[in-house]
């Protein structure tokens, strides 16, 4: 029997001179898979990094273009109103203006004073009396205003006192 166990190997002592062996190629596999799935995690990595990116670039393309869209209508909309303000505010001011002049005009009235068309009518005639002048016509005795003479002093101190005036005879 001895023999047969020289011949033999030993199944416990095979498998220890191996585990060192298998031991230390299954931690070398593990480590290079480990490597493995970092080279392809960077590679992915860096597919999908540059792919976030342009991602980002195109979100942030349409989120500008949207924003011009809406800037450019609620500009629209204030060019609008700012308009309206102000044929709003020229039709109060034209109103006002209207208003002050009319008042204006009625106070000048009170006081006598000639308006425009006052002015303008009495240019007229004196433009027709001087051309009539001009030409050696007599003036019309219709067309003038009968006005009173203002007194003169002499004529004043004549109503005041007539013997005053008189001189004796010589």
């Amino acid at each position: 029997m001895a023999k047969s166990q020289g011949k033999t190997p030993d199944t416990s002592t095979a498998q220890s001179a191996n585990a060192p062996d298998m031991s230390g190629q299954s931690a070398h596999n593990i480590w290079l898979a480990g490597l493995g799935a970092m080279a392809k995690a960077q590679e992915q990595g860096s597919k999908a990094i540059e792919a976030l990116v342009n991602d980002g670039l195109a979100l942030q393309r349409k989120s500008q273009a949207e924003a011009q869209q809406r800037l450019q209508e609620a500009t629209e909309r204030l060019t609008h109103m700012a308009a309206d303000f102000g044929q709003h505010a020229s039709g109060r001011v034209d109103k006002l203006e209207h208003l002050f002049e009319d008042r204006v005009a009625k106070a000048l009235h009170r006081l006598g004073m000639p308006t425009l068309l006052d002015m303008q009518m009495l240019t007229a005639r004196i433009e027709q009396l001087e051309a009539l002048q001009r030409n050696g016509s007599p003036a019309p005795t219709a067309a003038k205003p009968a006005t009173k003479k203002a007194p003169t002093r002499q004529a004043a101190a004549k109503r005041a006192s007539p013997a005053a005036t008189r001189q004796p005879k010589k």
